[in-house]
């Protein structure tokens, strides 16, 4: 997440982390809806999931990548490479029609492991 956004998130007396979660939750919301969907009738809602789900993936895989993350080296390396298939993935749903659900899913996922109960290593 950027500066801002933490800085905005201190302000509410959220954590980052759930910070993290309720971005995922809502983005994977926008991205259940493209799926039901698809590109019509509001091909705009239905390229903004995908775009706002690519930006995300784009800010955990550099704020993971920074020396200033305290996550494990392979959790890291985890991320990045989740983001990676994110961006691949993205253009085949936006050029193929590709299924969206892999992004759903992964999303899921990271939902789980933000999730309060999780340990915060789990991230």
């Amino acid at each position: 997440m950027s500066i801002q956004a933490y800085q905005r998130t201190a302000q509410l007396g959220e954590t980052p982390r759930s910070a993290e979660y309720r971005a995922f939750a809502q983005i994977t919301r926008d991205l259940i809806w493209a799926r039901d969907n698809g590109p019509i009738p509001d091909f705009a809602a239905w390229m903004n999931a995908l775009v706002k789900n690519r930006e995300l993936w784009e800010i955990l895989a550099v704020d993971c990548a920074g020396e200033g993350n305290a996550l494990p080296a392979p959790v890291r390396a985890q991320i990045v490479s989740l983001a990676l298939f994110v961006d691949r993935h993205t253009s085949a749903v936006c050029v193929d029609n590709a299924p969206i659900d892999p992004l759903i899913d992964i999303n899921k996922t990271m939902m789980e492991a933000l999730a309060p109960s999780a340990p915060a290593t789990a991230r």
